[in-house]
């Protein structure tokens, strides 16, 4: 039978007190949390537009291996508007792939865009059904930045 020394004893009297110190002294911040990420996408320009929902993409799939959460919205006003628009997007197929395989991200449009494009054409604008409208981009951006969202524009 072993015998247990007083080093022994203090030694593990030591290390319990140094991990109970841990447990008291870790803070919510510490803990895992969700992560909030804008992708802004402003122009007609389909590599920007690939190039949006990869970073999108990557950022979910880096979040998802170390095991933490993350909300993305892709937000989509002035010529960048076409990436959402159901006769103009060039990444339509990949959107409905990304939408359907992340539950992490949005596809948000501008009002104040669609609403110029729909008086400049003449008729009414159809998005893609993942589209959901806010009524000012920026000031949609604004908002979530000031929550704290961090920012991209690829």
């Amino acid at each position: 039978m072993r015998r247990i020394t007083r080093r022994g004893m203090f030694a593990a009297g030591c290390l319990a007190s140094l991990f109970a110190g841990e447990a008291i002294a870790r803070t919510a911040d510490d803990w895992p949390r969700t992560h909030h990420l804008i992708i802004q996408v402003t122009a007609d320009d389909p590599t920007a537009m690939r190039l949006a929902l990869d970073n999108a993409v990557n950022v979910d799939r880096h979040y998802s291996e170390i095991g933490e959460d993350v909300d993305i919205e892709i937000i989509a006003y002035g010529a960048g508007l076409h990436m959402l628009r159901d006769d103009t997007s060039p990444v339509k197929a990949r959107i409905k792939s990304v939408g359907d395989s992340l539950r992490s991200i949005r596809f948000v449009a501008c009002g104040n865009t669609l609403q110029t494009m729909e008086r400049k054409e003449g008729h009414p604008v159809t998005l893609l059904p993942r589209a959901e409208v806010v009524q000012t981009g920026v000031a949609y951006i604004m908002d979530l930045q000031e929550k704290g969202w961090s920012y991209v524009r690829p």
